[in-house]
C-alpha cells in the first residue's frame, strides 16, 4: 500500500519540485527550431546538479541520460539524441529529480514554433485533463474518481488515453504504489489519504492508444505513427484537496 509522507518529508518533497519545476521551465525557454535533443538533456542535468540534486531517470534500469525527450509520435522515454527539433514538432520533456533522499517527477510537451491546430488542441487538452483531474484528489476520495474525469475529459476531445502506461507513487523510490491508470471508474480504486505523494500523468494521443517500443528498448511511440502528447505533476493529498509540489 502507498505510504504517507511526513511534513518533513513532503518540505524535501516541495524542495526538490521547485528543482524540477526550474528544469522544465529552462527547457521551455531553450526548446526552438535547430535546438539539438541532447543539448536540452545537457542543460536539464547542469540545472539539477548545480541545485544539489542529481538526476532520477539516470541509471534507472539502465537509462543512459537525465531526462525523457519525445518528440511527436514518440510518446515517453524517448532518448535524447543529436536530432535537431524543427518548427511544428510537438517535444514531450520529463524530469525527474533526487534530493536529500526523495524524489520528484515532472513532465511538459512543447510546441516548437508554429505547431498545427489539431497539435495544439492535444497538447490543450493534455494538460487540462491533468488539472482537471487533480480537482478530484484530495482525502477520502477514491482514485477511480481521478482516472475516470481524466478519461472522460480525454474522449469527449476525442483523443485517446494510453491503456499501457501509468501514473505512480513517488517518494524515497522513483516509482512506489499504487499504479495510476489514466481511465478508471468513480468509486473504486484505494481510497486517498492525507500525505500520500502521487505523479499523475495523462498519456494521449491523436490516434489509436496502442504503442509500440523502438529498438533502443526505451523509447515508446504510437503505434499508428500518430501524435502522443505527455503532462504530469508530483502531487501530495491534503485534507481539502492536493498541493502541486512540482511547480
Amino acid at each position: 500500500m502507498p505510504t504517507s509522507k511526513t511534513a518533513s518529508e513532503i518540505k524535501i518533497m516541495r524542495e526538490g519540485g521547485k528543482i524540477a519545476s526550474l528544469v522544465l521551465s529552462e527547457i521551455r525557454k531553450s526548446a526552438k527550431p535547430g535546438v539539438v535533443l541532447v543539448d536540452l538533456d545537457s542543460l536539464a542535468e547542469k540545472i539539477i546538479r548545480e541545485n544539489g540534486a542529481k538526476p532520477s531517470f539516470k541509471g534507472f534500469k539502465g537509462y543512459p541520460t537525465a531526462t525523457c525527450v519525445s518528440v511527436n509520435s514518440e510518446l515517453v522515454h524517448g532518448i535524447p539524441d543529436k536530432r535537431k527539433l524543427n518548427e511544428g514538432d510537438i517535444v514531450g520533456v520529463d524530469v525527474g529529480v533526487y534530493y536529500k533522499g526523495f524524489h520528484t517527477d515532472t513532465a511538459i510537451t512543447i510546441g516548437i514554433g508554429k505547431i498545427s491546430i489539431e497539435a495544439q488542441k492535444l497538447l490543450n487538452i493534455t494538460q487540462e485533463s491533468l488539472f482537471m483531474g487533480l480537482k478530484k484528489v484530495k482525502a477520502g476520495v477514491h482514485l477511480g474518481d481521478v482516472q475516470e474525469t481524466i478519461q472522460t475529459y480525454i474522449e469527449k476531445a476525442g483523443f485517446s488515453v494510453i491503456r499501457n502506461l501509468t501514473g505512480h507513487g513517488v517518494g524515497k523510490e522513483l516509482q512506489e504504489e499504487p499504479s495510476i491508470p489514466n481511465f478508471g471508474k468513480s468509486g473504486t480504486g484505494i481510497i486517498l489519504k492525507e500525505g500520500m505523494t502521487l505523479a499523475i500523468e495523462p498519456m494521449v494521443a491523436v490516434g489509436s492508444w496502442e504503442v509500440r517500443v523502438k529498438p533502443d528498448g526505451w523509447t515508446v511511440v504510437m503505434a499508428d505513427g500518430s501524435l502522443g502528447a505527455h503532462f504530469e505533476h508530483t502531487i501530495v493529498v491534503t485534507k481539502s484537496g492536493c498541493e502541486i509540489l512540482t511547480k
